[in-house]
């Protein structure tokens, strides 16, 4: 009987799955961190993973595991390479949080752009003269650049020419012709576009290399310009983005993820307020909290059952699954 260690609280419809599946019995350990699943995975013949770190002493710790199934398509907490020495698959959910993460997107390119935040204060403590500052800007008309080009990306293109937004792209690893495709128009110098635009908001996976965005990027761009950022933490460097925006060289931005989260309380961009922030919460609608959770189940009931789709393991070649 397989048993699986579900570390990290798990919508019920996830649970629900794993109760109905027979022959499959779960441990379930709801506090996000590496200490309290570490004493499971001696038992453990697969995890399901949320948002805490998979090291290689946690995988060292899990003589018995056979798959590691994320509760999400992001795998920068886990080390795959120990995953790879043992041949243990990592699989990913999928297609099932691109809607959320890019209705989540608009949502802080509108809450930049109308400054949400500051407005709702304002009108809570009677100051509804902030209405007369006309220092809230629109979407309509304005350049949109993607940094990114996968599913998410092209949801975002499409809620945001919705919106009468031209649209632009950059991904060396998406072709011009899928790009015009869907109405967006391919750029292949990073440059010249952040300089171009109005709007640039990330959707690439972290890299090794450090920030895509650091102090030389901001200086490019427009002090109007407002950068968004619900990818991955990492991808901007953050204290040169606070003192672009402080000293007024950018409009605003927008972020889901930072690189360590939660930050620390004396982080810079806590207190500016030209940032708009929210908990890593864009892919963590009810709907798409409770597709995750079936699809992560369904992933480690499916591999068990010899079934699983190799697509959705992501080192799938290192180790020869098929």
């Amino acid at each position: 009987m397989p048993h699986v260690l579900v570390a990290g609280k798990l919508h019920p419809a996830g649970l629900e799955r794993l109760k109905q599946a027979q022959g499959v019995s779960f441990t379930l350990v709801e506090e996000v961190s590496i200490e309290s699943y570490l004493p499971h995975l001696p038992e453990a013949d697969a995890v399901i993973l949320r948002t805490q770190p998979l090291t290689a002493e946690a995988v060292a710790a899990a003589p018995r595991l056979a798959i590691v199934s994320r509760h999400g398509v992001g795998y920068d907490a886990v080390d795959v390479k120990a995953l790879n020495e043992r041949g243990i698959p990592l699989c990913i959910v999928g297609d099932v949080n691109s809607r959320a993460v890019a209705e989540h997107t608009l949502m802080l390119m509108l809450g930049v752009a109308r400054q949400v935040a500051r407005h709702d204060a304002a009108a809570r403590h009677g100051d509804w003269n902030v209405r007369n500052r006309f220092e809230t800007v629109e979407l309509d008309g304005k350049c949109l650049l993607l940094l990114g080009f996968g599913r998410i990306g092209r949801r975002v293109a499409e809620l945001a020419q919705a919106f009468g937004m031209a649209v632009s792209a950059h991904d060396p690893f998406v072709k011009p012709e899928v790009m015009a495709k869907h109405g967006v128009k391919p750029v292949a110098e990073l440059r010249a576009a952040l300089a171009a635009a109005d709007y640039v908001s990330l959707h690439m996976p972290g890299s090794a290399e450090g920030a895509l965005i650091g102090e030389k990027e901001l200086a490019l761009m427009k002090p109007t310009a407002v950068l968004v950022n619900a990818a991955r933490g990492g991808l901007v460097d953050e204290i040169a983005l606070d003192k672009a925006l402080r000293e007024g060289r950018l409009f605003g931005a927008g972020l889901d993820v930072l690189e360590r989260e939660p930050p620390a309380p004396d982080h810079p961009l806590l207190s500016n307020p030209r940032v708009l922030l929210s908990p890593h919460a864009a892919g963590l609608t009810g709907e798409c909290a409770a597709r995750m959770a079936v699809a992560s189940v369904q992933n480690v009931l499916d591999h068990f059952a010899g079934k699983l789709d190799a697509a959705l393991v992501v080192n799938a070649t290192a180790i020869g699954y098929a």
